[in-house]
């Protein structure tokens, strides 16, 4: 459950609808991760609300999401950001719980860039239809036999800057979860600040190099699959000083 503290602070920024969202879609993009304690979270809102205005879809700031991931049997999309690889994907249908909007989504992650497509998808399905598969497999390039591998769900907090085309997004809740384990971080605060090019004169940037937090880059996804299949001989030696960070601000803000 989200605080009554946080609640209360970002009743201070200025609200912002979804349908003024348009500006900031940024659907090719520079996503910079940041990853801390839900109490940095309550120190910083104050700050942010001088330059940030908050998405309010009919008095809900904090909106509800829920993703259903897809990969290969073998994992790629979880094994090629493993190896560093710049050319990239991640496919999932994700849920905006408060409008009831299903997307089937798909991020390429190239050379430090992000570029989203997405298609309405009828809700979750582990099985794609033609035309789900003709999108995606358009963007891939080649056919991939995909199936579902992890669900997660999470709040959101979406902030718009006043002037600038950027926007901030700060997760929390976040719940990683198949048919036979579930996984909670409570208290783990994942922001992406998405900007059409790096500007670290962002004021997100600022107050991050003030308390010396450095971006962080690691996906949801990817913690959710290490997190359900880490003990199914799933390689991640290279993200485990990341991924206990991660356990180690989750453990010390419980």
């Amino acid at each position: 459950m989200l605080s009554s503290q946080i609640v209360n602070l970002l009743e201070k920024f200025n609200p912002i609808a979804l349908a003024d969202m348009d500006r900031v879609k940024l659907m090719n993009r520079i996503d910079t991760k940041f990853a801390f304690g839900i109490e940095t979270l309550i120190e910083i809102l104050p700050e942010l609300s001088q330059h940030y205005d908050a998405l309010d879809i009919e008095g809900v700031r904090a909106s509800h999401y829920e993703s259903l991931y897809f990969d290969d049997e073998k994992l790629t999309f979880f094994r090629d950001h493993h190896v560093g690889k710049t050319n990239r994907f991640k496919v999932r249908i994700r849920k905006y719980v408060e409008t009831n909007a299903h997307f089937l989504e798909i991020k390429h992650k190239f050379k430090g860039r992000t570029n989203k497509k997405r298609i309405n998808s009828l809700g979750f399905t582990e099985d794609l239809d033609a035309n789900q598969k003709e999108f995606l497999d358009g963007i891939l390039n080649k056919e991939i036999e995909l199936q579902s591998t992890l669900k997660n769900a999470f709040q959101r907090i979406t902030l718009v800057h006043k002037t600038r085309n950027e926007r901030l997004t700060l997760d929390f809740n976040l719940k990683f979860y198949d048919e036979s384990k579930s996984v909670d971080f409570k208290h783990l605060i994942i922001a992406e600040l998405k900007q059409e090019s790096l500007d670290r004169s962002s004021p997100f940037f600022t107050l991050m190099k003030k308390r010396m937090i450095r971006p962080y880059r690691l996906s949801k996804y990817c913690i959710g699959a290490m997190e359900l299949y880490g003990d199914q001989n799933l390689k991640y030696n290279r993200f485990k000083r990341k991924y206990l960070y991660l356990k180690k601000i989750e453990n010390y803000a419980a």
